[in-house]
């Protein structure tokens, strides 16, 4: 029988359920605005791309193993070369952690899918038969997670035309170099660009006085009160939290407490990349989030006893320019929201973080500044629900996989659990030794062997 693990969607019943649409973001950001944002936007679209370069490109030679791709460090985004003659573009793709976080599960979780399902999904088919051969290329896991798409802008490209792309919600843009040169100078980053604006702010004082306003006044539509929040609780074991991820197609997600609903830390596919690859036992694979995360924080607090691993949040009443601080001086790629009105228990911790309601991210924050740019069909959640769409309808056509909604109510907390069906956990034996070739030996060595019959 499969195990089942809880999904959490936290949501105010002082709203309907659903998303802000961003039409409705649209007017929130323009009803504050003011004739000086015409400025704004044309300072904005006289700044080049070249400018904006924070980021080296690492490039990968195409036929590099996932392990040998994921042993190079302290680099959060790799560059996948082309295949020979298969594109104009010396670049077939991109490989980050949230392309292994996608690997890992697949490879953890394939006995749960039924053949004709692997067979029409060419990624999962291809990589599954190079396991098979014992070496699994990482261009064919380059962009596995569906959200790590490969974006290309012209040296020339202005501001707006970069917030055109970050406003459907990538997180990484390759600058071109100009003709009649075919390679390309850097990379711009969703928080490099971030960080521009910061600094524009900084010397331009009506955008200053725009970045005053509190993100509830703007109207971000990932931080409504109403929105569904990716979470699950302390309980789960990682392999879930790696399922959700690659699933709902978010980088991270909200670690909350089952008895109250209080935010109690976060897990992210840079969390998994770090202490799962290099993991010498598949055993951490079931370890519970709670003792997943003092594993993570246990090096910091070992050295000097300071927790290094906070949660970031903000609250709705918080300025924007607060939280475009926070994310820059954290590193964090998104924070998430709890009500100011909330009062834990007076039994729970004074440490608890009060009632998750949302997050904010910068790509909501880019997201409105395109907004502002007049930025048509911004939508920086549309692949998102794509990815979603495509997971749920690849669960709902597996056999012995059962959703279950039920609402739990508890008069200090305003969320309800979702539970979701988890993949069967295939059980292991043996330690490995270092890093995804011995992960492949544990979790791929069966891919040969007639399918397990429980």
């Amino acid at each position: 029988m499969a195990k089942r693990t809880s999904s959490i969607s936290l949501r105010s019943p002082r709203h309907s359920a659903g998303r802000e649409s961003p039409s409705a973001s649209s007017t929130f950001a323009s009803a504050i605005l003011g004739p000086e944002s015409e400025d704004w936007v044309k300072h904005w679209s006289s700044v080049n791309a070249r400018d904006l370069i924070d980021s080296r490109i690492v490039a990968v030679e195409a036929d590099t193993s996932v392990e040998g791709a994921c042993d190079a460090k302290n680099i959060p985004c790799l560059a996948v070369k082309a295949l020979p003659g298969t594109t104009t573009c010396p670049f077939a793709g991109l490989f980050d952690f949230s392309d292994v976080n996608a690997f890992l599960t697949l490879a953890a979780t394939r006995h749960t899918i039924p053949p004709h399902e692997l067979k029409a999904n060419g990624s999962a088919d291809q990589i599954m038969s190079a396991a098979r051969s014992g070496h699994v290329p990482v261009h064919l896991v380059s962009n596995l997670s569906e959200k790590n798409f490969l974006e290309t802008a012209p040296h020339d490209a202005s501001v707006v035309s970069l917030l055109a792309v970050f406003a459907r919600g990538a997180h990484r843009v390759l600058v071109r170099s100009p003709p009649p040169s075919n390679d390309f100078l850097g990379m711009v980053s969703d928080r490099g660009l971030l960080s521009w604006f910061f600094a524009y702010a900084e010397r331009t004082p009506t955008f200053h006085s725009y970045l005053d306003n509190s993100l509830y006044a703007l109207g971000l539509p990932s931080l409504h009160i109403h929105s569904s929040v990716v979470a699950t609780t302390s309980t789960a074991q990682v392999l879930d939290a790696m399922r959700l991820m690659s699933e709902q197609g978010v980088s991270s997600i909200a670690v909350i407490d089952e008895e109250h609903g209080s935010l109690l830390s976060a897990v992210s596919v840079t969390d998994i990349g770090k202490m799962v690859v290099p993991s010498e036992s598949n055993q951490i694979l079931s370890a519970p989030l709670h003792r997943f995360i003092a594993q993570i924080k246990a090096p910091d607090g070992s050295i000097d006893g300071v927790d290094k691993y906070p949660i970031y949040l903000v609250f709705p009443t918080n300025k924007l320019l607060f939280a475009i601080q926070k994310l820059l001086a954290t590193n964090a790629h998104r924070l998430f929201v709890t009500d100011n009105d909330y009062l834990p228990p007076a039994a729970y911790p004074v440490s608890s973080t009060g009632s998750l309601c949302g997050i904010v991210s910068i790509v909501d924050i880019l997201s409105l500044f395109a907004i502002i740019a007049n930025v048509p069909d911004v939508d920086p959640t549309k692949r998102m629900r794509q990815r979603r769409a495509s997971s749920s309808s690849s669960q709902s056509s597996r056999s012995g996989l059962i959703s279950h909604d039920f609402t739990r109510s508890r008069s200090n907390s305003r969320a309800s659990l979702r539970l979701s069906a988890s993949p069967r956990i295939v059980a292991t034996s043996g330690d490995t030794r270092n890093s995804i070739s011995n992960l492949d030996t544990f979790q791929w060595s069966e891919l040969v062997s007639p399918r397990r019959v429980e």
